[in-house]
């Protein structure tokens, strides 16, 4: 059971510098991610004269959320895994492959790292709000919740497939793909209900920038219920009690 292997680990771990440099690369990803992703959103805005959200528009929040994740992924992973979401961190913790201080330390950076990328956006657009996420008409909280367990349980059981098995073997390689891939695939299938956001952070920046917290708790709630379930589910049906080693940092 991947229950016994969690660890609140020790009050001098977050001291370490191997920690802090986690942390530095989890702040400096999410910033990454978020410009991206977020400023894309501004883009069309812009483009449109705040119109409503169209097929095409989504398709370009997909492709620009799915383009930057792979790439926060991919420079994060050597130092940090590359979580960039404190619902993959939450996953990572569920299954004993970081410890709770070292994850507390990282969602405080991706916390951070969101809310600076929200204020560079607002700087740089000229006092552009970020856009929050919210739910579309006729869609229930409930409604919403479910979508943000389904979609974030999809997105940590494929970083437990592609990148915490330690069965992977080559499939490692493409892990920060199929993850930027998986992520871009649930934004065309929930976006247009609830933003799609499978990620507190994500939420978080854009929340605190334009101070805008209706049912905020839905996109906290919704990934971390699905991540601790992805997490159980695949740890131990697929990877049971094999011994399984983490990768440096104790991250996956």
């Amino acid at each position: 059971m991947p229950i016994n292997r969690i660890a609140v680990g020790t009050p001098g771990e977050a001291s370490q510098p191997d920690a802090i440099r986690a942390a530095l690369a989890e702040f400096f990803s999410m910033l990454i991610f978020v410009f991206a992703g977020e400023g894309s959103g501004m883009a069309f805005n812009k483009l449109t004269d705040n119109a409503s959200t169209t097929p095409s528009g989504l398709v370009a929040a997909s492709l620009a959320h799915a383009f930057a994740l792979f790439v926060a992924v991919s420079v994060g992973a050597n130092i940090s895994g590359g979580h960039v979401n404190p619902a993959v961190t939450f996953g990572a913790f569920i299954g004993g492959n970081i410890t709770l201080l070292r994850g507390i330390l990282y969602w405080i950076a991706q916390l951070l790292g969101s809310v600076v990328a929200c204020l560079l956006l607002k700087f740089a657009t000229g006092g552009w709000e970020t856009a929050g996420f919210s739910l579309s008409s006729g869609v229930s909280v409930w409604n919403a919740l479910v979508f943000e367990i389904v979609m974030t349980f999809g997105l940590v059981y494929t970083v437990y497939a592609t990148a915490v098995d330690p069965k992977k073997g080559n499939v490692g390689i493409v892990a920060p793909i199929a993850i930027g891939l998986i992520v871009g695939a649930n934004i065309l299938a929930g976006g247009a209900f609830d933003g799609a956001s499978m990620n507190p952070a994500v939420s978080f920046g854009p929340a605190v920038v334009s101070w805008s917290w209706t049912h905020h708790w839905v996109y906290w709630a919704g990934p971390l219920i699905g991540a601790a379930i992805a997490a159980l589910v695949y740890d131990n049906i697929f990877i049971g009690n094999r011994t399984h080693e983490p990768l440096p940092n104790n991250d996956f």
